[in-house]
């Protein structure tokens, strides 16, 4: 097990979790002597806030390739125009990510296959909508979908390649970003469907409580992925940026959600580049002692309460088993039993 499932389950509120992090928490920004050259990141939702804020300050110490993934590419290139303009010595290029479909993950995937190099991955894109909305193409619920199943198996899909394409005396990174909003969270179990079938039944969608169940599957999903995959390999984490203001997260949220959020964001949020560091000290600064865990404030930090709970264990092991059932066409148990046992 990792450490942050070593360390219980949190033994604060999440309230009291909250406020310390917003107001007494220090921000760890990356040693000044960071140096990335020669090295290649991909950054994921990389055109606006915290996903660019991340590319930004990596290019600042020195990142010698970067891959931004976005869904529009005529946005992404106009955004990496500027980026070029900031850092000329960088290899900036902008590859298309759709996270709502499989093939364009897939697609994704196999075009890293053919870099040279990679050493790190942030997987930031994520998405928060009012509406109850099934993804036509997979028949899930869309924050499920995209939040969830779709950046798990772009992890899934990267392990490999980063273990392949990194130094061998440098593990390859794979940061997946979660949220504090995870802590709270709970899921019931369901008595006659799957896990995966409640969340997409509309008569259990809540939409106060299911982006922090979105980022509660991941907390779950870590616990067991971590079992497959060797640190000398690659070491994986989650991040939580904290609260920030100035990012565009909440724009599809539910009215009085989205107007509580901007209200509280500006009062209460972190700047968008100390929640961008988070980011980086996760991915570039951080070691082997945080991976498979979960890392908040810029320490190892517990995963969200639930996932020691009998109802999240019990969750956890059938959560497991449906996502590499939903994720097998992409063949996910192979390349994890191929990590395991290499």
């Amino acid at each position: 097990m990792s450490a942050s499932f070593n360390l219980g389950p949190p033994k604060e509120s999440p309230r009291t979790l909250f406020l310390k992090a917003q107001f007494w928490t220090s921000p760890q920004f990356p040693p000044p002597e960071t140096n990335l050259e020669g090295q290649v990141a991909i950054v994921t939702g990389s055109t606006s806030g915290l996903g660019l804020e991340a590319s930004r300050q990596l290019l600042s110490f020195g990142l010698s390739g970067l891959i931004m993934a976005v869904r529009s590419v005529e946005k992404g290139e106009k955004v990496a125009s500027q980026l070029r303009a900031e850092y000329p010595k960088a290899n900036i290029q902008v590859w298309s990510l759709e996270m709502e479909s499989y093939d364009s993950i897939q697609a994704f995937a196999r075009r890293t296959e053919l870099t040279s190099r990679l050493d790190m991955a942030i997987l930031n894109a994520g998405t928060q909508i009012a509406d109850f909305t099934i993804v036509p193409t997979t028949g899930h619920e869309k924050l499920v979908q995209v939040n969830y199943l779709s950046t798990m198996l772009l992890a899934i899909l990267l392990l490999p390649v980063l273990k392949a394409k990194s130094p061998p005396s440098s593990p390859g990174r794979l940061s997946i970003v979660s949220s504090g909003s995870a802590r709270g969270a709970t899921m019931s179990q369901p008595n006659d469907e799957s896990v995966l079938s409640a969340l997409n039944n509309p008569q259990h969608w809540d939409p106060f409580k299911r982006y922090p169940i979105s980022k509660l599957l991941g907390h779950l999903f870590m616990v067991n992925l971590v079992r497959y995959v060797n640190a000398d390999d690659v070491i994986i984490n989650l991040v939580d940026p904290g609260l920030v203001k100035g990012t565009d997260l909440q724009r599809g949220a539910p009215f009085l959600l989205a107007v509580f959020f901007y209200c509280f964001k500006a009062i209460l949020g972190r700047t968008v580049p100390v929640g961008a560091s988070t980011y980086v000290d996760a991915a570039v600064v951080k070691g082997k002692e945080t991976h498979g865990c979960n890392v908040a404030n810029w320490v190892v930090s517990p995963f969200a309460a639930f996932v020691y709970t009998p109802d999240g264990e019990s969750i956890r092991e059938s959560l497991w088993k449906e996502t590499i059932a939903e994720l097998e066409f992409a063949g996910v148990q192979g390349i994890l039993d191929g990590l395991k046992h290499d």
